[in-house]
């Protein structure tokens, strides 16, 4: 049995975790954590056969690395599996289905233009607080139909929520007071007579009336557009506009071909993963080369790993926007990939577009990290345009 005997949720590996990642895949295909009690899976082949089979790898006990949340937040979309899921997805995804985001479109790349007019207007400002949070915040909370109090602090109880679904250290554990805020929000009897009407959270209420979906689903459905909608997109606009300052040539291929963008969002989702992964628990004993994992045991699929696999890519550590990067899993894959990833791809792209109107050249000042349990990103990204 191979065995990696690192905290993969200390400071020192959030900040720099690329080098473990590769000592991880170089040990073998399935390596046992020892400070986590889990198995890893850190190649990508292995990470995305694990995430199409639902059944053996099973996200209904739970998809984080510690019992605490395990234990206390069965049952929400992305604590299920099929068919329980396949319904309660069903009716997450009718506002996020591409089709449907067609109406909504106008309205983002309106917006992505004002924006971005106004940050080129002012030279300098911080990519992540004035322009990757500006659409999630503004645009996303308003979709969803929260009262002011929520849409205040979705950010907060985003990252809270990605914090605890990691080991329950330090950062875990601060998390559970803002998790119980947020789910005492979501079921507060105030907050639903406040949904507008015409929000995503409301249509959840009526398709309980209709019988779609149990009346006790819906504050957990209400918290998966709640949390997932926002960070994990924040966190990619900021890493593709860091990736273009580092890599000028590539935002000249860009700005001056906008057929690109679609590769370019898929490359800073591949190399800069937003999520750096889930667990699942086996439901029946599963054989890696020499190693056998029991049923019952937890195993971490480590997406931000398999996406820069050297047995996937070439020069996985290359930013090329013109890669054949479909397959990346940064939006996970299989019965449970992001719901969200059709409204964070028409985000991505309406802000890019916006910029290549009128930016040559991103350069970036000193950036900060932000240190999040699960996700990976810029909590500060300084940038002068020209």
């Amino acid at each position: 049995m191979q065995a990696y005997d690192v905290d993969l949720y200390s400071d020192q590996v959030i900040l720099e975790p690329y080098d473990h990642y590769r000592a991880i895949r170089d040990l073998g295909p399935a390596v046992w954590l020892p400070k986590h009690g889990m198995w890893c899976l850190a190649r990508f082949e292995d990470v995305r056969a694990a995430l199409r089979d639902w059944e053996g790898f099973s996200s209904a006990q739970g998809i984080a690395a510690n019992e605490v949340i395990n234990t206390g937040s069965l049952g929400n979309t992305i604590t299920t599996d099929p068919p329980k899921h396949t319904r309660m997805r069903g009716v997450i995804r009718t506002p996020l289905s591409a089709p449907a985001l067609k109406d909504v479109a106008p309205q983002i790349e309106a917006e992505a233009e004002r924006l971005v007019e106004r940050l080129v207007k002012q030279k300098k400002f911080d990519a992540m607080a004035d322009c990757a949070q500006h659409l999630p915040i503004t645009i996303v909370s308003g979709l969803v139909g929260l009262p002011e109090k929520g849409r205040a602090n979705m950010l907060r109880w985003a990252a809270a929520t990605f914090d605890a679904l990691g080991v329950m250290n330090a950062r875990g554990t601060e998390a559970l007071p803002h998790i119980r805020e947020l789910h005492d929000y979501c079921a507060d009897a105030r907050t639903l007579s406040g949904l507008s009407p015409d929000g995503w959270a409301a249509a959840l209420w009526r398709a309980a009336d209709a019988g779609t979906i149990p009346h006790s689903k819906c504050p957990a459905m209400m918290r998966d557009y709640i949390s997932p909608s926002l960070d994990t997109t924040i966190f990619a606009i900021g890493s593709l506009i860091w990736l273009f300052a580092r890599h000028p040539e590539q935002w000249e291929q860009v700005r001056t071909n906008l057929s690109l963008i679609p590769g370019a969002i898929n490359e800073a989702l591949r190399l800069e993963s937003p999520i750096r992964g889930f667990t699942r628990v086996l439901t029946r004993a599963a054989t890696y080369g020499d190693t056998q994992i029991p049923a019952g045991d937890r195993v971490l699929l480590l997406y931000a790993s398999a996406n820069r696999d050297e047995r996937k890519w070439e020069d996985p550590e290359r930013f090329d926007v013109a890669r054949d990067n479909r397959e990346h899993l940064g939006f996970g894959f299989g019965p449970h990939i992001c719901v969200g990833m059709h409204l964070a791809r028409l985000e991505i792209t309406a802000l890019i577009k916006a910029f290549a109107h009128r930016v040559k050249r991103f350069e970036i000042g000193q950036p900060a990290r932000a240190v999040n349990n699960v996700l990976r990103g810029f909590s500060h990204l300084p940038v002068t345009v020209h």
